[in-house]
């Protein structure tokens, strides 16, 4: 399939799709909810810790409330984020920012979570691959669990990746971070908002090139599928019996 251009003449960068296309590599987007699944994505996220110097003694919050994905090929785990949904048992981002946090579960209708535990293959990742990623678990957590507000906790010098890529704002000072010996930025995204900002970044995207992953975000169709499969009534242990929660493919680096 031809690689669609603007009208500018520059080449658009083709997002994730749920069928192949000719020239496409297949990723596997599971939950990591076996011992196995669980240690390969922390083999990975201790790897990629380290070497930020956050330290290699991270674990995976194991939870009701937590769903951790990861995304893999034939090569291993390529990707892992962890989506927490706010219980008693709250949120990681408590330790440091409860006052900030509590400012929103206390508004009425309104159910928080954060990502947190995101760490990638060093040669990776592509922006549609990230972006489709993020999609999947922002689909989860509005579909499954009716999320309205997410939040991350960010190095300070990440901060501006995840205003222009996402648009998450700044929450809160800058406070330390003692479980990995780092400043922290809290940072706080609507989802509501999602569908508009997938909107825009197309709109923008068709002018010229766009930073925002939301260009690169599923198609409506796809969206809908992965919504239905994302919240089927399901266990865990069914969706590891039935293979991949999602099989989708990303353009060829």
């Amino acid at each position: 399939m031809p690689t669609p251009w603007t009208a500018a003449g520059v080449q658009i960068e083709q997002r994730a799709a749920l069928a192949a296309r000719g020239f496409d590599k297949a990723v596997n987007v599971h939950l990591a909810d076996t011992t196995e699944k669980r240690e390969d994505a922390c083999v990975l996220l201790n790897r990629r810790y380290a070497w930020r110097g956050y330290g290699d003694h991270h674990t995976l919050p194991s939870h009701c409330g937590c769903a951790t994905f990861a995304a893999s090929d034939e090569t291993g785990v390529l990707g892992t984020v962890t989506l927490v949904v706010d219980s008693e048992a709250r949120l990681a981002a408590d330790r440091i920012f409860s006052d900030v946090l509590d400012s929103y579960r206390n508004r009425p209708e309104r159910k928080i979570c954060e990502l947190s535990r995101l760490a990638f293959d060093s040669g990776l990742p592509s922006k549609p691959l990230l972006a489709a990623l993020f999609h999947i678990v922002f689909i989860y957590g509005y579909h499954r669990h009716r999320c309205t507000d997410l939040f991350i906790e960010v190095n300070p010098r990440h901060r501006r990746f995840y205003e222009a890529m996402l648009g998450f704002k700044s929450v809160g000072a800058v406070r330390t971070n003692l479980g990995v010996g780092a400043p922290s930025q809290l940072m706080w995204l609507e989802i509501a908002t999602i569908r508009r900002r997938m909107l825009d970044a197309q709109w923008d995207v068709a002018i010229g090139p766009s930073r925002s992953l939301y260009a690169l975000f599923f198609s409506n169709d796809d969206v809908a599928t992965l919504a239905e499969t994302l919240t089927a009534d399901k266990t865990p242990d069914e969706f590891c019996e039935n293979g991949p929660m999602v099989r989708i493919f990303v353009p060829e680096c």
